[in-house]
């Protein structure tokens, strides 16, 4: 089994590889749709800006990969937000997979929302094995309110989606290549789905 790995300049492909390679799996980072077509699995990982993210996906038509891909697919923080139809970073469309939106946090809420949270979700499909509310870390300051394509939730004095589902396409919001055991397992269920 091969695992893409979506290399569009936006941050954390290398921690993501070496996850990867920890639980015993082949992994590749590319930009390449031809050699990412190919693969069994593909991770979207993502931090950055996501108007420039996006800009940078449409460049090298990494857009259309992503629309077509039919295999499972895991979004990971931006990459998650950018599966939606629109994020109020940069006011920019997006890939418009999973009908949501990405809203900014409230200025009252301390930004980015920064280190671990509990998560509580239903211990199936991704999070097969998880206990609910065991805890992930985060680094964001946008966020997905919560939708019929949520299958986790966080609380960050307001809940926000942790995690969606829809189809082939999966997204964390939070960074399993940096959450301890809990981040390994869930990589282990997205790999052997």
């Amino acid at each position: 089994m091969t695992i893409g790995i979506l290399s569009y300049g936006a941050g954390n492909t290398a921690s993501v590889l070496n996850a990867i390679k920890r639980l015993g799996y082949n992994a590749i980072i590319s930009s390449q749709v031809a050699e990412l077509e190919k693969t069994d699995k593909l991770i979207f990982p993502g931090v950055g800006h996501a108007a420039q993210a996006m800009a940078s996906i449409k460049s090298q038509q990494l857009d259309i990969l992503l629309r077509s891909y039919s295999r499972p697919v895991l979004g990971i923080c931006l990459g998650m937000q950018l599966l939606g139809r629109y994020s109020a970073e940069g006011s920019t469309t997006t890939l418009g997979i999973i009908p949501f939106d990405v809203k900014h946090f409230s200025v009252q809420l301390k930004v980015p929302h920064m280190g671990w949270n509990a998560v509580e979700h239903t211990s199936t499909g991704i999070f097969k094995q998880i206990p609910s509310s065991s805890h992930f870390y985060f680094v964001h300051s946008y966020y997905v309110p919560q939708s019929n394509a949520s299958i986790a939730i966080c609380n960050y004095q307001i809940p926000f989606t942790a995690a969606v589902a829809e189809g082939n396409y999966y997204g964390v919001q939070f960074h399993p290549e940096k959450s301890g055991d809990a981040g390994a397992q869930l990589l282990q269920n997205f790999l052997t789905l």
